[in-house]
């Protein structure tokens, strides 16, 4: 898929407007820099990024309710999905948090946040206290079995966890659920034809 066919999906798919637009392409454009140095993202995904990384993560909003609550993103990296969500979400008082261990791309996340004036909490370790959200989203954050343990473990109220998954989902599902049953389902990513989108229901 072309950049001008993402624009146009995440335009009239997505509700993203052209404010979001002009945001992403500085985000971007500031990734891209700091790539040089830094590696945030695999090279080989630089000229496709919009599709790769931007849509990849920017599909997400089909199933989070922003008119309320909070997001928290496990293991945000360079601030996928994260911080792509939090461009789209216009009410103030929805909270977006972003997990990621590296102080370096906390540093970034900082920085690219600040420059666009984005209501971002920003963490280091996931498992320092307890964390209070409505949703959690993760994008290549750990094995699916460790991702259900937070869940169950760090989380204090009943949320959503909303995880990306390749074309192994089927197979990490029945290794997660192996003990326990949780209430879920399975959608299709519209970015790449065997990839998963894993929802799971918390109830607490």
């Amino acid at each position: 898929m072309q950049d001008k066919e993402v624009i146009s999906s995440l335009k009239n798919q997505l509700n993203y407007t052209e404010k979001n637009i002009f945001d992403i392409k500085i985000f971007i454009n500031e990734l891209l820099k700091a790539n040089k140095k830094h590696n945030f993202i695999s090279k080989s995904t630089e000229k496709v990024i919009w599709h790769r990384h931007i849509l990849d993560s920017a599909q997400l909003v089909k199933f989070i309710d922003f008119s309320k609550g909070s997001l928290s993103d496990l293991g945000s990296g360079a601030g996928f999905p994260g911080l792509v969500l939090a461009l789209f979400n216009k009410n103030k008082d929805f909270h977006v948090k972003l997990y990621e261990k590296s102080p370096v791309k906390r540093a970034f996340l900082k920085d690219i946040s600040d420059r666009l004036s984005l209501k971002i909490e920003i963490y280091g370790n996931v498992y320092e206290e307890p964390i209070d959200s409505e949703y959690l989203v993760c994008r290549a954050f750990k094995k699916l079995e460790a991702i259900i343990q937070v869940s169950r473990e760090i989380v204090k109220k009943s949320h959503k966890l909303i995880i990306l998954k390749g074309q192994n989902a089927q197979e990490d599902l029945k290794k997660a659920f192996n003990k326990e049953k949780y209430d879920y389902k399975i959608e299709n990513s519209i970015t790449n034809e065997g990839s998963k989108i894993i929802i799971v229901d918390f109830k607490k």
